[in-house]
């Protein structure tokens, strides 16, 4: 099982879980936070609202959406949020949870590579 996965926050909870990270900026329509399951809300990881609203989770758009949201996370303001990330990982599993509907083109599929990348 791979350290770093990524799940729809409305799928139920396994045990294989881990931490689960919720990594959008806005709170998932219709589901409580009981019901949710989250042990962080890390929303400062999530793309700017320009850069969301640009995508509109278009597929077509995914590649170019990739590599801006990667620029962003350069930027220094996303250092504490990564840096988070990174010591959950000292204890994996790690679920990062998105309320987007295909959660291969979802943020926290392009963040799942890069804590896969940097180990």
């Amino acid at each position: 099982m791979s350290p770093v996965q990524v799940r729809r926050i409305y799928d139920d909870p396994s045990p294989k879980d881990g931490a689960r990270v919720l990594v959008d900026r806005l709170w998932p329509r219709g589901l409580s936070e009981a019901a949710a399951h989250v042990d962080l809300w890390l929303k400062d990881i999530a793309p700017s609202d320009e850069l969301r609203a640009w995508y509109g989770h278009d597929p077509g758009r995914f590649p170019e959406f990739e590599g801006r949201y990667l620029a962003e996370l350069e930027d220094s303001r996303h250092r504490p949020a990564l840096e988070r990330l990174r010591e959950l990982l000292r204890e994996p599993p790690v679920t990062l949870l998105t309320a987007t509907k295909d959660v291969r083109i979802s943020n926290a599929a392009v963040l799942a590579r890069l804590l896969g990348k940097a180990g």
